[in-house]
């Protein structure tokens, strides 16, 4: 699959901070969730990872807050791989507000290949060089105006 996934959710009030908006720690909460019910869609979730002993781990995340989100919005968060090598796959995200059209978010992470029994790094096994392939360049996964 090289192309892009979403994950709508609606901001709860657990995630709203003393300032009346969405935490930042939220955000990177929800990179990992979008990322995960990714993998999951491509066939790699953690039983697979389990039964091929070795996973992704997230090495570095860079991120960047735009907008505020407030308790009961509808967004989506969109999520692709851009990058892979033998150890490493690069995630980008992006989150989004259609209520009126606003990009909140935006991030990136390189994931690192392990094995789970050492934490050591392993190259990927052709499982996840075959799932993890890169969004084509032919699509434009900022362009939310298809929803």
């Amino acid at each position: 699959m090289n192309t892009f996934f979403d994950l709508n959710i609606q901001v709860q009030p657990e995630h709203i901070d003393s300032l009346g908006h969405v935490n930042n720690v939220v955000y990177v909460a929800w990179m990992q969730q979008v990322a995960e019910a990714h993998i999951e869609a491509l066939g790699l979730g953690l039983k697979q990872y389990q039964e091929l002993k070795h996973a992704m781990v997230a090495v570095e995340h860079q991120v960047q807050y735009r907008k505020a989100a407030f308790e009961g919005e509808e967004l989506i968060l969109r999520t692709w791989l851009y990058d892979i090598n033998a150890l490493y796959s690069y995630r980008q995200y992006a989150f989004y507000r259609p209520q009126d059209q606003t990009l909140l978010f935006t991030g990136q992470t390189k994931w690192a290949c392990i094995e789970i029994a050492t934490g050591r790094p392993k190259r990927m096994s052709p499982t996840f060089t075959q799932a993890y392939q890169p969004i084509s360049a032919e699509i434009n996964p900022m362009d939310f105006s298809t929803i």
